[in-house]
């Protein structure tokens, strides 16, 4: 255990870092979903429409698309910041 009563077994950490990406990419799932199915589903039928199927092929794509977009930047920003702390400490 470390100073605040914290267990630091790393395979513990890892299992725990495991499931919150499970829970994240869950919950990425879910919104798309809604996302899509608001923007692509006029009436619910027996079959799909093509162009709802196409409508929805293009929401995920752009959905995919945004997500990585923002984590790229979202990881870059870190960085930047990063690099810049560590100039201020020196």
């Amino acid at each position: 255990m470390d100073t605040q009563g914290v267990t630091t077994d790393p395979h513990l950490q890892q299992f725990i870092e495991v499931e919150s990406q499970k829970q994240r990419f869950q919950q990425l799932v879910h919104q798309m979903t809604d996302v899509c199915w608001e923007k692509c589903m006029d009436k619910p039928g027996p079959k799909l429409e093509s162009r709802t199927e196409v409508c929805f092929i293009n929401c995920v794509e752009r959905f995919i698309d945004t997500s990585q977009f923002i984590l790229n930047r979202l990881e870059q920003t870190q960085r930047t910041r990063g690099s810049f702390s560590e100039t201020i400490t020196d």
